[in-house]
């Protein structure tokens, strides 16, 4: 079975609002990025869609999948590219219900072979294992080991993401088990560089892989 390259995905700081757009089209003019995700919490519909909405222009015209946080209201609302799930947010079935046969759906599956395996029969895009490392951007009750990357590429053709502390200089280990993605946070827009370093640090890595 062939590997596809591990690919970027970039998820939001809570705070996407002042200049967060500037910097968001500096991280996507940096390198390749595959998708972006759209996390905000607290607010109600209306605001978020009116804070997503440049932030899902930027995307397009980068052609970077533009992925909702938890919210398939706010997801069908934008008519935004898919929708990713924690595990107490909702049936990938009724999203699949509600956005459509060519949303990409992900759902969270911490450190467990058993959600992540639930979430691929339910129809689920893309399954994503973490916390890999330490995290400031949310409480880790979970942690994963590069073994499970390992394991799910060596079971299924599912694509797999790895999130968690991710930065571009401990993320070898999660390429190498197998992650299709690494989806990152404050590696990026907490970057002392700034977020095109970052972006430029992640592609410098994920260049340096085996053929599949």
């Amino acid at each position: 079975m062939t590997r596809t390259p591990c690919l970027l995905y970039l998820i939001s700081p809570l705070d996407v609002g002042g200049d967060f757009p500037d910097r968001l089209a500096e991280a996507l003019d940096a390198g390749p990025v595959a998708a972006f995700q759209f996390r905000v919490k607290g607010l109600e519909q209306h605001e978020a869609a009116e804070l997503a909405e440049p932030l899902q222009a930027i995307c397009a015209a980068h052609d970077v999948a533009f992925i909702v946080n938890d919210d398939v209201a706010l997801a069908k609302r934008l008519d935004a590219d898919g929708v990713h799930l924690g595990q107490g947010d909702g049936d990938p079935r009724e999203a699949r219900r509600e956005l459509g046969a060519n949303a990409q759906i992900g759902v969270t599956c911490h450190a467990s072979r058993h959600m992540a395996m639930e979430a691929g029969e339910a129809g689920a895009d893309y399954v994503a294992f973490g916390a890999f490392f330490p995290t400031a951007t949310k409480a880790v009750e979970h942690h994963a080991e590069p073994e499970i990357l390992e394991w799910w590429q060596g079971m299924f053709e599912l694509p797999c993401v790895a999130i968690g502390g991710i930065t571009a200089e401990n993320a070898r280990p999660l390429v190498d088990a197998g992650a299709d993605f690494l989806a990152v946070s404050s590696g990026v827009w907490a970057h002392p560089d700034g977020p095109a370093a970052a972006v430029a640090a992640f592609t410098a890595l994920l260049k340096d892989q085996p053929a599949g």
